[in-house]
């Protein structure tokens, strides 16, 4: 199931008639301006048309992303507040919308420490969870590069996040290459990515992993920085995509791009080039070979 991070500039919907014209099965979102802590109330109509369009489309599964300027871990207990209101109505947006996943940084611990900073989001989401008892939306924690004080960028740091928390089951994890590998973790390889994916099996269970973002890399591993790069462009190999598209226990999670909007050389948008080889990697047969020998994703 391939999609991408999608505008929802000229109405929400917009993003789901697009999703369909790249042929994805799933799409990511923010459900509002993630630049602003001003939140716009969701109105009935615009509701009623992502409503039309979801069933229109056949989007299989939809992912929103919550605004980069939350952070849960912050030693600043004004913006921590602010953050936890608008963690909170970002999950209540997803409900009205049908969302079932909300991919969220932990946030960055400013100098506080990663133990206080862990502590700080895992006492922020069971604020967040007793303020919506009965939604079903998941909270998905999202591996990050670790850039600067941000948290994240071990697997252990996710699941200490999820051993302190009161309601476990309401967390899940996403799972992104270029993080991970800007990280440390070994994508360079076939090996090295089941290496990852089984050490992320034996601490936090493949089973909790509900969404992935697949990015290539600009930078090589372990430099902790976050830059993104189209499939087959950067430092992560297609080999690593190729264990990850075709392991079975990711068969039904939603696996997002969140690569550069423009067009490639060849004229064509490079979603479409991009989920074209992500589906060339899942296929395997002629594609792959082609794609493995002469390394020419386009």
């Amino acid at each position: 199931m391939f999609g991408s991070h999608l505008s929802i500039a000229g109405g929400m919907h917009h993003a789901l008639i697009e999703a369909r014209e790249l042929t994805m099965d799933c799409v990511q979102v923010f459900t509002k301006n993630q630049r602003q802590w001003k939140v716009k109330p969701l109105e009935d109509q615009a509701i009623a048309d992502w409503n039309e369009h979801r069933k229109r489309t056949k989007i299989r599964s939809v992912v929103s992303h919550d605004s980069y300027l939350i952070n849960l871990a912050s030693p600043d207990r004004a913006l921590r507040s602010r953050s936890i209101s608008l963690f909170t109505e970002e999950l209540r947006r997803c409900d009205a919308l049908g969302i079932g996943f909300l991919v969220t940084h932990p946030g960055a611990h400013m100098g506080a420490g990663e133990d206080k900073g862990l502590e700080r989001v895992a006492k922020a989401l069971d604020r967040i969870h007793r303020k919506l008892p009965d939604h079903d939306v998941l909270t998905c924690l999202e591996i990050t590069a670790g850039q600067g004080s941000s948290l994240g960028f071990e697997f252990d740091h996710l699941r200490r996040i999820i051993d302190l928390v009161d309601e476990p089951q309401r967390l899940g994890v996403c799972l992104d290459t270029a993080h991970m590998l800007a990280a440390g973790y070994d994508l360079t390889s076939r090996a090295g990515c089941r290496r990852v994916l089984a050490e992320c099996d034996e601490v936090l269970g493949l089973d909790r992993v509900r969404v992935i973002h697949l990015n290539d890399s600009k930078v090589p591993r372990g430099r902790r920085v976050d830059r993104h790069e189209h499939i087959g462009h950067g430092h992560v190999s297609l080999d690593a995509f190729a264990v990850l598209v075709n392991l079975r226990k990711f068969r039904k999670v939603p696996k997002i791009l969140e690569t550069a909007k423009e067009d490639a050389p060849d004229g064509r948008p490079w979603d479409a080039v991009n989920l074209e080889t992500l589906r060339g990697l899942a296929t395997g047969g002629d594609k792959m070979r082609k794609i493995q020998k002469t390394g020419n994703v386009s």
